[in-house]
């Protein structure tokens, strides 16, 4: 059989029992969910198969430093839930908490990330997480990329004119990178 595809007598398409690779594109709207104590980003975008993904809405969701723990919980699950409650998203995708060295630290992005997943999960929606480095990989096709490089492909794969705060842009990168490794019915 190589020999055959290498003199170009055999194509892909005459393999026998070629296996298919492709699966069904994502349709509809994703909340993306950079969570941060004092800079959540939410971004929601629409895919329809066959179309350039569609920015709705992005907010950065900002916490005066002075504000308590509590207050910036509770200003992180109003806004996802009014983000919710409003357009009503198919899924949201949120970025996993980074590795973190100290322990207060990781303490406080795990209750920001608690206060978006319980506002989505009180609304029943499905709700996946993803790696920061998968999200980079998806997105810019580099694990490693800048936070500017992934700003600037989010917009370029947006079609968005102006430019993104890097928490929005974050945010759209997550929703983008489920919308692209989702696998799960159409």
């Amino acid at each position: 059989m190589w020999k055959a595809k290498l003199e170009g007598k055999l194509t892909a398409k005459s393999w026998p029992d070629a296996p298919t690779l492709s699966r069904p594109a994502f349709s509809g709207r994703v909340l993306g969910i950079d969570p941060s104590l004092r800079g959540t980003g939410l971004a929601l975008i629409e895919f329809i198969p066959g179309r350039q993904p569609v920015l709705l809405q992005c907010r950065t969701i900002k916490v005066a430093p002075r504000a308590t723990l509590a207050f910036c919980l509770g200003e992180i699950n109003r806004a996802v839930t009014a983000f919710v409650t409003e357009f009503d998203p198919r899924h949201v995708a949120l970025e996993q908490t980074i590795y973190v060295q100290n322990f207060q630290t990781a303490q406080i992005l795990g209750a920001a990330r608690g206060a978006a997943i319980a506002a989505a999960a009180l609304r029943q929606k499905e709700i996946f997480e993803y790696a920061p480095l998968r999200v980079k990989l998806a997105v810019v096709g580099q694990g490693r990329a800048s936070k500017d490089q992934m700003a600037r492909t989010v917009m370029a794969m947006l079609g968005h004119g102006r430019a993104m705060a890097f928490d929005e842009a974050d945010a759209a990168g997550v929703a983008l990178c489920h919308a692209l490794t989702w696998r799960g019915q159409p």
